[in-house]
């Protein structure tokens, strides 16, 4: 990493409260994969929810009139993948702040679902069939039922916090 700060970002002073709010909450990190083949993309997310019932749908937050939106919407399905500490350097790939010469898929191993790409060292895993999409404000809400989880022990979650990738103590 070339630097220790987003060399990007407003200064906390510029930023909105809402940002600033945002940015209070801790996140567990996850990376959302979608598409097939050549198409294939990912995003990472720390803005997601899943509500239990019959079935369990997760909702999360992307921004409308990216690659990655528009594959969701088209494919109509994508895998949430759930990060581990050890996952920070891929979980930058996927949030476009680290690069990855060949695209975002070429830093991971993985395997094609009919869901979208399934992450190799990412065990723990919701596959999901999208149920609807909501814009609103810069962001918009993408919502999908559950129809498969995929659990494996994870003990250390990596952490977003005040724009930093954290760890549990």
């Amino acid at each position: 990493m070339i630097h220790t700060d987003n060399p990007f970002a407003d200064p906390p002073d510029r930023r909105e409260p809402d940002r600033q709010f945002r940015g209070r909450l801790a996140a567990g990190v996850t990376i959302v994969t979608t598409g097939s083949d050549e198409d294939a993309t990912g995003l990472t997310v720390a803005s997601l929810f899943l509500v239990e019932g019959e079935p369990s749908t997760i909702h999360f937050v992307a921004g409308p009139g990216t690659e990655f939106w528009d594959l969701v919407v088209t494919s109509g399905r994508f895998v949430v993948h759930l990060c581990g500490e050890d996952q920070h350097g891929l979980a930058e790939v996927f949030a476009g702040l680290r690069p990855s010469p060949g695209g975002k898929l070429t830093s991971a191993e993985w395997a094609p679902t009919e869901w979208g790409p399934a992450l190799g060292e990412l065990p723990n895993r919701a596959f999901c069939r999208m149920t609807s999409v909501v814009e609103t404000g810069f962001a918009g809400v993408i919502v999908g039922d559950v129809e498969k989880f995929e659990l494996d022990d994870l003990i250390r979650p990596l952490i977003y916090y005040r724009g930093r990738y954290r760890h549990l103590d």
